[in-house]
């Protein structure tokens, strides 16, 4: 069973992965014996990350690139390349988000939301494929939403990027999966990280909407994440292509659920 999940040898790359979800993955993947790198553009966000590392008895090795810029990538990618080995796995997690309405918008914040969670993926994709090709193995793992489902006010870059972002996963199975490359995504429900911190206070609404609309009754953690990407990154996925597996308590499955109304 072990060896099912074991990822001793393995090459992974999270990027953005320094906190929050994404630091949460890296760690479960070195736990698993990987090899973890994961890059950001923040010294103190980089330093932070290798100090959570070692708490757990981990190493991981921390670069500065811009994951929307193609020769920044490049080198990025070289010099895991060089100092660790070329990726067997990777975690496309670096993304952000601007709740503006879209009246409100500009043009400029609407392409940077684009750049950074969906472009940046396929740029980061494209370089480490090839490889990845000539092995006839590797994992790559699509940080994508519940967004990519459905809509939400406030939200219409991210939406779009999560969206194509689905369907851009869906697309690299269809040219990649014969070379025995598995790709796929991850779609987290609402997540207690440090940025919903303030929203996941008693009696704040949103707060309200998720408890009573979300089956399971709970945020999720960053670690429900990260085991859905453990399982993603292993052996024990290697006839699972194409797929967003959501991570989101049921909140999909039932979006009219209310705590205590359907409950027998």
């Amino acid at each position: 069973m072990k060896d099912l999940f074991d990822l001793t040898g393995k090459v992974a790359l999270v990027t953005g992965g320094t906190h929050g979800i994404g630091l949460a993955v890296g760690l479960l993947l070195g736990k698993a014996g990987a090899k973890v790198c994961v890059n950001d553009l923040q010294d103190d966000k980089l330093l932070s990350c290798k100090e959570s590392f070692k708490k757990e008895g981990l190493d991981v090795f921390t670069l500065k690139f811009n994951v929307t810029d193609e020769k920044d990538v490049d080198k990025g990618i070289s010099l895991i390349e060089k100092s660790v080995g070329s990726v067997d796995i990777l975690v496309n997690n670096a993304g952000i988000i601007k709740r503006i309405p879209i009246l409100d918008m500009s043009i400029s914040d609407y392409k940077q939301v684009i750049d950074v969670d969906l472009v940046a993926p396929l740029i980061i994709s494209k370089r480490v494929a090839p490889k990845m090709i000539a092995k006839r193995s590797g994992k790559i793992i699509n940080m994508c939403s519940m967004m990519s489902v459905y809509g939400r006010n406030t939200v219409s870059a991210y939406a779009s990027a999560k969206g194509g972002l689905k369907l851009l996963t869906q697309s690299m199975t269809c040219e990649w999966a014969k070379y025995n490359i598995q790709i796929n995504g991850i779609g987290p429900g609402y997540i207690a990280t440090s940025q919903t911190a303030p929203i996941r206070e008693n009696g704040h609404p949103f707060n309200d909407l998720v408890m009573t609309r979300t089956p399971a009754g709970r945020w999720g953690e960053p670690e429900d994440v990260a085991n859905a990407a453990l399982f993603l990154a292993s052996k024990a996925s290697n006839f699972v292509n194409g797929h967003i597996l959501y991570v989101d308590g049921g909140i999909l499955a039932n979006f009219g659920y209310v705590k205590g109304e359907n409950e027998i």
